[in-house]
């Protein structure tokens, strides 16, 4: 008999004898397998239910090597979009009999190492993680070799041969920017909170390529708009400099003039808003703003900002769904799902004055 804070637990030993059956037997009603009749199993059921017992998980998993759990590691608790990411996994997870563990990597690789490994040790079937990087692997690759099934998603690691399930970003980025060079903007600046040496430059590969994307799209408008070295336009290291402080820096810079802003999350646009507020600068009137992620707060402000929807609860999903068909042994080459975004035309665009 174990004792648990003093108290003292349960054990399958009690059960049986509270219900009047050998050990044996309770424990097959109890773990739902082997021949127990139903009146028997009711019977066992009822003294668990009376007695409090809970079932020993971690000796379940060694009888069955299997723990009924999934974990998931997001990059930042705090981003609305790995709040609905991870509901759209427990959902799918729950539905099919599977607990989920939620661990964040804060983006940075070495606490990404730490939380993968607190997920392994506890001995999950298999892990969802957003990548801190798409390029530095080493950490994806320690799930691998412990054998459990990996399945990426926001970001992809193009080195792996993994199941990953991304948005269209490039396609997204795009349209947003289009939106703005539609207007008459043309100084306009990409914020983002990705950590990337000394500035972006053309041709650089960055750390995420949901990021990379939406930089690629964003260029290439500007490009075809006759902006010249539109590279200049993307601003990266918004969590190092404070998104706030650098969308400052940027709305006081008469010489950079910007007159329109695409911020790469909702966070970084709800840091904008507030700074053009502080500084009383009008929306759309002296600064237009466009985002990606249809946080709640986008559809309530005045005025309201445009953005572009990602179907975050389905991309957590669908890489749940992946990831049990995998734990449940499919062995079929792994895919890419690559879901579509969607604009919505609030009223945060406008024709610049300058």
């Amino acid at each position: 008999m174990s004792e648990s804070n003093g108290r003292r637990e349960v054990t399958v030993s009690d059960v049986a004898a509270a219900a009047k059956v050998s050990k044996a037997t309770a424990a097959r009603a109890l773990g739902d397998y082997g021949a127990v009749s139903e009146g028997v199993r009711d019977r066992v059921l009822a003294a668990a239910e009376e007695l409090g017992y809970r079932p020993n998980a971690l000796a379940k998993t060694m009888s069955t090597g299997r723990s009924n759990t999934l974990g998931i590691v997001v990059g930042d608790i705090e981003n609305p979009f790995f709040a609905q990411a991870t509901r759209g996994a427990a959902d799918v997870a729950n539905a099919a009999g599977f607990d989920l563990i939620l661990s964040n990597s804060d983006e940075d690789g070495d606490t990404e190492a730490k939380a993968i490994g607190v997920q392994l040790a506890k001995r999950v079937d298999g892990l969802l993680v957003a990548p801190a990087s798409s390029v530095e692997t080493a950490n994806l690759r320690t799930v691998l070799d412990s054998g459990r099934p990996l399945v990426l998603f926001d970001r992809a690691a193009p080195e792996l041969e993994v199941d990953t399930v991304i948005a269209a970003n490039r396609s997204g980025a795009r349209r947003l920017t289009s939106l703005l060079t539609a207007a008459g903007h043309r100084r306009i600046a990409f914020i983002s909170t990705i950590a990337h040496p000394d500035g972006y430059r053309a041709g650089d590969v960055l750390g995420s390529t949901s990021v990379a994307e939406r930089v690629e799209g964003f260029v290439s408008v500007l490009s075809e708009a006759g902006v010249a070295d539109p590279a200049a336009f993307v601003h990266l290291n918004a969590r190092r400099e404070g998104v706030e402080q650098l969308a400052r820096r940027l709305l006081e810079d008469e010489d950079a003039g910007i007159t329109a802003i695409v911020a790469s999350d909702s966070l970084i646009a709800l840091g904008v808003f507030r700074v053009a507020r502080a500084l009383g600068r009008s929306i759309p009137g002296e600064l237009s703003l466009v985002a990606f992620d249809d946080a709640d707060w986008t559809g309530a402000t005045t005025p309201a900002i445009t953005v572009m929807a990602q179907p975050i609860h389905e991309i957590g999903a669908e890489a749940a769904r992946l990831l049990i068909r995998r734990i449940g042994g499919d062995g079929a080459p792994p895919v890419t799902r690559v879901l579509d975004q969607h604009l919505i035309e609030r009223e945060s665009v406008a024709a610049p004055r300058r």
